[in-house]
């Protein structure tokens, strides 16, 4: 776990320094995951390192139905993007989160809440695993891509149920699996996808939120990946693309994940009661 987060880390970093680079090197070759994800109207008053600085696979501000007054946390923040975004739609009474455990991106993410004269914006250091605000503080969640690289997915989801207050919403977008792929095949599409990725298969994503107590879990496909997208990524690197389309074409896929907290949540932590 500890060399995943590292390796993480250490390619984020080298992101928010580049701030116009994804994850995987010249931007262009995540361009099917990382373009056109929001509208003119949303990056027209941001600053420019927080739109170039996105490495994010959905929009789950546009998706959230965020509120006036409400409490929004974005795990994974990077350069700010969503929650300078969040920050608008729940107005001066609200208040966006943004938690992330990459110095470099949290400088970022602090230069572009200054440009942009946010107020309701606080941007926290830490590990999504590890989340630095108390139980029952925060009225929704959200994330864009950033799930898929934890190596203890299961602490993360816990950890959202625990600040989210009774009612609470978990709304995020993710790179998801969707049926079998092989392991060795999976892995070559991961480099692609997710870099440092380890995307869940959509029942099994439903099946750890339910475990962590969630319920009304959801997950639908905003974008899908198919082979002929990766293949100038994958070009040269001992690779068969052609080989590979039959197995994984169209089975992985950026989606918005959706679930609740229940409104009354048991005392007992979930899965310990008899």
């Amino acid at each position: 776990m500890t060399e995943i987060k590292e390796a993480v880390r250490q390619k984020y970093s080298e992101a928010a320094l580049r701030a116009g680079s994804s994850c995987c090197g010249p931007a262009k070759c995540a361009d099917p995951i990382t373009s056109n994800l929001y509208s003119d109207q949303e990056t027209g008053q941001l600053p420019e390192a927080a739109v170039l600085a996105s490495l994010g696979c959905g929009n789950p501000t546009a998706l959230a139905e965020l509120r006036e007054g409400e409490t929004v946390l974005d795990l994974g923040s990077g350069g700010g993007i969503d929650v300078l975004l969040s920050a608008r739609r729940v107005g001066p009474s609200g208040k966006a989160y943004g938690l992330d455990m990459t110095d470099e991106m949290l400088a970022l993410a602090r230069e572009n809440q200054a440009r942009a004269g946010a107020t309701n914006v606080e941007f926290l250091k830490g590990e999504i695993e590890h989340i630095p605000l108390p139980d029952n503080s925060v009225d929704v969640i959200i994330s864009n891509c950033v799930i898929n690289l934890s190596a203890d997915k299961d602490q993360v989801l816990r950890e959202a149920f625990r600040v989210l207050k009774p009612g609470g919403r978990f709304a995020v977008s993710d790179v998801v699996v969707r049926g079998e792929v092989p392991d060795a095949l999976r892995r070559d599409m991961l480099l692609w996808v997710g870099c440092i990725a380890g995307a869940l298969e959509e029942g099994e994503y439903t099946s750890r939120l339910k475990a962590a107590g969630f319920e009304a879990a959801s997950i639908e496909p905003t974008r899908i990946y198919e082979v002929a997208d990766a293949r100038e990524f994958l070009a040269g690197k001992g690779i068969d693309v052609d080989a590979m389309a039959k197995e994984v074409d169209g089975k992985f896929m950026g989606a918005f994940i959706r679930a609740t907290k229940p409104a009354v949540v048991s005392r007992c932590a979930p899965g310990c009661c008899n």
